[in-house]
């Protein structure tokens, strides 16, 4: 269990509104497509509110009890584990319209920290109600099912990733894959800025702050991105996609 102070679901309650999932944009990326009117009535019920979650702020903690998953509508978290010798290690980097929070199901415990990179918003969805609604619609269970097989592949994509590939491969693959789920939800194909640091990316691809730093500035250098502070503009996406051999882990 973690020994870090339990999050104040009171205080959190004066920051959550309702919210249907029937008007939201992000709809057809976090939710079933294809649902009766009905249908969306019912899951609106279930997911009944919106949670605020500010910069540096944690959604929830390893050890706390696990309740309910969660959407997110707006911002980017990180998910980390604390190993032995006390060392955060990133687990993974999560946007708007994913889902956090399935780590929880397996012992009814979360096993990792969800935090904020930005001022962000998550839908809350109970799940003991998403059982129960997804036992009658059959879209839903698919989905949930569709979400944790996503979760499986993309673990074993983070263990190619670690695995077999040197610093700029690691790299280039974060960054193939950055942009193209942000692309998937209206941005740039080709522009962003990244809401982690160089080292919380180091932790995450298994390399040190001063690799990710050298490889970032080797790719400016050789006129595959332009990189200033925080914003990446990738110049080449074929020399990226050379660089990964053609293997494009899910590396979410």
């Amino acid at each position: 269990m973690s020994n870090r102070p339990a999050i104040n679901v009171r205080s959190m309650d004066l920051h959550t509104i309702k919210v249907a999932c029937s008007n939201c944009n992000l709809r057809e990326l976090c939710m079933p497509v294809g649902l009766s009117g009905e249908e969306m009535e019912r899951l609106d019920d279930v997911v009944a509110t919106r949670r605020k979650v500010k910069r540096g702020e944690a959604l929830f903690h390893a050890g706390e009890k696990f309740e309910s998953l969660y959407a997110i509508r707006t911002g980017f978290f990180k998910t980390c584990v604390t190993t032995e010798d006390g060392r955060d290690q990133v687990t993974g980097f999560q946007m708007a319209g994913e889902i956090i929070g399935l780590d929880g199901i397996v012992n009814d415990l979360h096993s990792c920290d969800a935090v904020a990179l930005e001022d962000a918003e998550v839908c809350v969805m109970p799940y003991d109600r998403i059982e129960d609604l997804s036992r009658e619609i059959n879209g839903l269970q698919r989905h949930v099912h569709r979400i944790m097989s996503r979760e499986i592949v993309r673990d074993q994509g983070v263990m190619l990733l670690l695995g077999s590939m040197r610093a700029e491969e690691r790299l280039a693959a974060f960054l193939l894959n950055l942009v193209q789920r942000l692309h998937a939800r209206g941005f740039s194909q080709s522009e962003l800025i990244l809401r982690m640091t160089r080292e919380e990316i180091g932790s995450y691809l298994g390399l040190k702050l001063e690799t990710v730093s050298r490889t970032f500035s080797r790719f400016a250098e050789d006129g595959i991105v332009e990189v200033k502070q925080r914003y990446v503009r990738i110049l080449d996406t074929d020399a990226l996609t050379r660089l990964v051999n053609a293997v494009q882990p899910a590396c979410h």
